[in-house]
């Protein structure tokens, strides 16, 4: 399965040209027989405290016309696109799928949120997977991907590849590249990681798209540019490496107690 981390500026509260831009990469995606475009976290908002605040889309807005230029878009790509999202009593950074025949689902929220975030969105309680061209493929958001469980519990559940959807601030550049590798390392199959990249309201991003190999090797990387890393998915290659190197297979589901001496 060919499949690409897309990258680009989100303006900050614009969702109209969020969408716009996401429908222009998933346009150009779908020209390289893409079927899985990954996009970055909080795309369609922007990432900026400043909006996360004020007015979101709610899950009935996915469903409208909101959405309808990049629905018309993904005609054979599916579409995993990031948004801040007001579902009532809580609110959440979200993962949205956009299917080729047009359904919308919110189907994933943030687990572990990092600073400023914990003041103004609520963890979600489950990990979630999808189904694309008959593989499974865990999500994830940004800080999610810095604890090995939760990739685990996604490899655990039959998934070949962990998608991610990031923004790093200037500065986490090491830790960015580290973690997404490790988590392919550790678990043997693929990572899409997709940042955003310039200008947000008051911050800034540093891209670093990127689809790692089952051994945690860049097989395809961007700076900070625009524009799509695009990779094939070999769910063979999985089964090979995770023969070849049992980490996954070995683990332990208990060390026992710790014993100081």
């Amino acid at each position: 399965m060919i499949v690409a981390a897309g990258q680009a500026v989100a303006r900050a509260g614009d969702f109209a040209a969020n969408v716009a831009t996401a429908a222009r990469l998933t346009a150009l995606a779908g020209s390289q027989y893409v079927e899985l475009l990954v996009l970055p976290e909080a795309f369609l908002t922007g990432y900026d405290a400043a909006v996360f605040a004020g007015p979101l889309p709610a899950p009935a807005d996915l469903e409208g016309p909101l959405l309808d230029p990049l629905r018309e878009a993904a005609a054979g790509t599916t579409v995993v696109l990031g948004t801040a999202l007001d579902r009532g009593p809580r609110r959440t950074l979200s993962s949205v799928v956009v299917r080729p025949d047009g359904r919308t689902d919110a189907v994933y929220d943030k687990q572990h949120l990092d600073g400023p975030e914990k003041d103004l969105f609520t963890p979600g309680e489950d990990g979630a997977s999808i189904v694309v061209g008959g593989l499974e493929l865990g999500l994830s958001i940004c800080y999610d991907g810095s604890f090995p469980e939760h990739a685990r519990a996604a490899a655990d559940d039959g998934a070949v590849a962990y998608l991610n959807s990031m923004a790093y601030f200037p500065g986490g550049a090491h830790r960015r590249d580290l973690y997404y590798a490790a988590r392919a390392l550790d678990n043997g199959f693929y990572v899409v990681v997709s940042g955003l990249t310039g200008p947000c309201g008051a911050s800034s991003f540093i891209g670093g798209s990127a689809v790692y190999d089952p051994e945690g090797r860049p097989l395809v990387r961007l700076g900070e540019e625009e524009g799509l890393a695009v990779a094939e998915l070999d769910p063979a290659l999985v089964a090979a490496t995770r023969a070849r190197h049992t980490m996954h297979h070995d683990h332990r589901a208990s060390l026992g107690r710790r014993v100081r001496r």
